[in-house]
């Protein structure tokens, strides 16, 4: 009965799905422009990973330590934080910025983060390649696989630390992108914002102090990471973040002589022009619609945008396993042409939204299945690198 009473609703379903997709919305007006003194740069929203600002940002560049926000995700990904490294010679030689860790000496993986991404250290860098990968060759190996994983087409990575190498690069388009998921994991999130971390010393009765290097940290209203950079070669790159009024935001500058002021700029900018929007709650009804979403989605949008929002419904088969559980089909929204995000449907009053589990089970099952994957991916680095 069920099934029968739901086949006949599809056809009034369906109908108002294309009525909410169809109706003529007003042109949007473009937020005020800006520039910047870099030769390439980006912001994106965190949460919806939307570009807000391209300056040349998928054009292939020196990225100098900009590097260490994929070294570090990897290693959170695919280490044990509180396992221990033992630092080799070729680490603790390891030119440039470094935490001054002596050949020998045993930190954990997490102590040797915070290292990396607030002092910047390359000799900590080279530890926990070596650690995690089983080699430098075989962490750099995973830092590519993550690359592709991730769809970032203007980056290749052929060391953890960023030092300039021939074929080592990435782009302002794919940094951005980079670090709005790696903020995702509340292990780099934390390390990135924070601003002095101390850490056990076992050569003198001191402790390690690491005084983060980003100064937008201090100077800015919310900024909450994430990572500078320098070479003689790439200049100076910044990767700054902030969170204001429940929105976190992404700037990238590669090759900028006034990066802090650019930074501020650029964070200011979205902030005013794209701020964070509630398009659909989860279980408030939707006009047109005899089903509710199963979550709440949020995207960033400039003025007149939210007229050009429409939405398109995809009903689940009857027959399904979907349709078993609970979920009635997925409302696609669009700005414009552009697919921006979609969320399951349910019943009003369906049992999955009552319980909160409407999309906790794929996130349950992902979480489950990251581990086999990371481990047999990081399995397969070792073996092919094994000195």
């Amino acid at each position: 009965m069920i099934k029968r009473n739901w086949m006949r609703s599809i056809a009034a379903i369906a109908a108002a799905a294309a009525l909410a997709a169809g109706t003529p919305s007003p042109a949007a007006s473009a937020p005020e422009p800006i520039y910047t003194h870099a030769k390439a740069a980006a912001l994106i929203d965190v949460e919806s990973g939307r570009i807000l600002y391209s300056q040349h940002g998928d054009e292939p560049m020196r990225i100098a330590s900009l590097t260490k926000i994929m070294t570090a995700i990897v290693a959170i990904e695919h280490g044990k934080l509180d396992s221990v490294a033992t630092v080799s010679r070729r680490a603790a030689g390891k030119e440039g910025s470094s935490i001054y860790l002596k050949v020998g000496e045993k930190m954990t993986l997490h102590h040797l983060l915070y290292g990396l991404m607030l002092r910047s250290g390359n000799d900590a860098a080279t530890a926990i390649a070596e650690h995690v990968g089983g080699s430098e060759e075989g962490f750099v190996y995973l830092m590519n696989e993550t690359a592709e994983r991730l769809g970032l087409a203007n980056s290749r990575f052929r060391n953890p630390h960023g030092l300039d190498e021939e074929g080592h690069y990435s782009s302002a388009n794919d940094l951005a992108r980079l670090t709005a998921y790696a903020l995702k994991n509340p292990v780099f999130s934390e390390i990135v914002g924070t601003k002095r971390k101390t850490a056990p010393n076992p050569y003198d009765p001191w402790d390690y102090v690491w005084t983060n290097k980003n100064k937008m940290l201090a100077m800015y209203e919310g900024a909450d990471g994430v990572k500078t950079g320098y070479t003689k070669k790439a200049l100076r790159c910044l990767v700054s973040s902030a969170t204001r009024n429940g929105q976190r935001l992404a700037a990238v500058t590669l090759n900028d002589g006034n990066d802090w002021e650019d930074h501020r700029k650029l964070l200011d900018w979205g902030f005013a022009h794209y701020p964070l929007q509630t398009v659909v709650k989860q279980g408030e009804r939707i006009a047109g619609f005899a089903v509710v979403p199963g979550r709440t989605f949020r995207y960033p949008l400039a003025e007149g945008e939210r007229e050009l929002l429409r939405s398109k419904l995809t009903l689940a088969d009857p027959n399904g396993v979907r349709f078993a559980l609970g979920e009635r089909g997925t409302l696609e929204w669009y700005l414009g042409d552009v697919r921006i995000g979609s969320v399951p449907v349910y019943d009003p009053g369906s049992v999955r939204l009552r319980s909160g589990r409407t999309h906790q089970a794929t996130a349950a099952a992902g979480a489950g299945e990251a581990p086999a994957w990371s481990d047999a991916v990081k399995a397969v680095a070792v073996q092919l690198f094994r000195h």
